[in-house]
C-alpha cells in the first residue's frame, strides 16, 4: 500500500491507522514530498517496531505520481493500493477490494467510491474520459450528456472509463507494464490517464460501488490552493494533448489552451480570499 503525503496534517495518522490496523498481510509505504508539519516523523516514530510500514522522506515535492513510482519500486506485494492521506480504509473493504482483484482475469485497476464525512459520494469516484466533444455536447444540451455519476453509482461492481486516484488498486504487474504514473504530471489528472492507459491495454477499469471510503479531500490542498490549481489546470492540458483526438486540430488546441489557463487565472483571486478567511 502506497501512500503521499505533502503537509497532510493530523489525517495522516488516522490514515496510516486505520491501515496498520489491519490483520492482512501488508506493507505500507508512505512517502513525503517534503513536509514540515512534522507528522510522518511522529508517525514513523510511533510504528518504528512495525515491519510492515517503511518511510521515505523526498526532501523537495516530486509530485504524486513520482512519489507513487518510487514507492512502487520498492514495493514487494502483488498489488498495489494506492490511497491518499485523508483517507480511511476498513478492513473489510481492503478485502472486499482484493475479491474483485482475484475474481476477474481482465481487470487492470479496481477504484472505490470515495465520500466526505457525511456519506455523500465524490463525483470524481466514477468518471468518464474528459473529452472535449463531451464538453461541448453538454454546454449544447444535446442528449446522453447530462450523466450525474456521483447520483447513479450503483451498490455493485460496475466497469467505468475512469476512478478517482484517491483509492484505486492495481496489480503490481499491470503497474509496472504501463511504466507507472505519467511523471509529466504533477498533480491532478495522472489518475485519468492511468486509467485511460490501462484500457489502451485492452483491461478493464472497475469501480467497486459498494467499497465506500471516507475521503477528507484537499487536507494538502488548502494550503495552497492557488499551487494546487496550477498544477490541476496544467494536467487538464497535459491529458487533452495526450488522449483527446480533437488536440490534433491546432486551432481547437489553441481554444483550448486558452480556456485551461482563462479559467485558472479568474480562480485566483477568489482562492486567495478563501484562504484570507480561513486564516483569520
Amino acid at each position: 500500500m502506497i501512500v503521499v503525503s505533502a503537509d497532510s496534517g493530523p489525517t495522516l495518522r488516522e490514515c496510516v491507522r486505520s491501515v496498520l490496523a489491519s490483520t492482512l498481510s501488508l506493507e505500507l509505504i508512505l512517502v513525503d514530498n517534503d513536509s514540515h508539519d512534522g507528522v510522518p516523523e511522529a508517525i514513523e516514530r510511533a510504528h518504528a517496531h512495525d515491519t510492515r510500514f517503511k518511510a521515505i522522506y523526498n526532501y523537495r515535492n516530486l509530485g504524486f505520481g513520482p512519489a507513487v513510482n518510487l514507492a512502487a519500486k520498492q514495493a514487494h506485494g502483488r498489488a498495489l493500493l494506492i490511497l491518499n492521506p485523508d483517507c480511511v480504509l476498513r478492513e473489510d473493504d481492503l478485502h472486499r477490494l482484493l475479491a474483485v482483484l482475484e475474481g476477474r482475469p481482465k481487470v487492470g485497476l479496481i477504484g472505490a467510491v470515495v465520500c466526505d464525512a457525511d456519506g455523500h459520494p465524490d463525483p470524481a469516484s466514477w468518471r468518464r474520459d474528459p473529452l472535449l466533444r463531451r464538453a461541448l455536447n453538454s454546454l449544447l444540451g444535446r442528449p446522453g450528456e447530462h450523466v450525474n455519476m456521483a447520483r447513479d453509482i450503483p451498490a455493485e461492481v460496475v466497469e467505468a472509463e475512469a476512478v478517482s486516484g484517491a483509492a484505486m488498486l492495481l496489480p503490481r504487474e499491470m503497474f509496472q507494464r504501463l511504466g507507472g504514473f505519467d511523471e509529466d504530471y504533477f498533480l491532478h489528472c495522472e489518475d485519468l490517464d492511468l486509467c485511460r492507459r490501462v484500457r489502451n491495454l485492452g483491461y478493464q477499469v472497475l469501480l467497486a460501488g459498494d467499497v465506500r471510503v471516507q475521503h477528507g479531500k484537499g487536507s494538502s490542498s488548502r494550503h495552497r490552493p492557488v499551487f494546487v490549481s496550477r498544477h490541476k489546470h496544467r494536467g487538464m492540458w497535459r491529458w487533452f494533448r495526450k488522449h483527446d483526438p480533437a488536440a490534433r486540430n491546432p486551432l481547437v488546441a489553441g481554444v483550448v489552451w486558452l480556456g485551461i489557463w482563462g479559467h485558472f487565472l479568474l480562480q485566483i483571486p477568489g482562492q486567495w480570499l478563501r484562504r484570507k478567511a480561513r486564516s483569520e
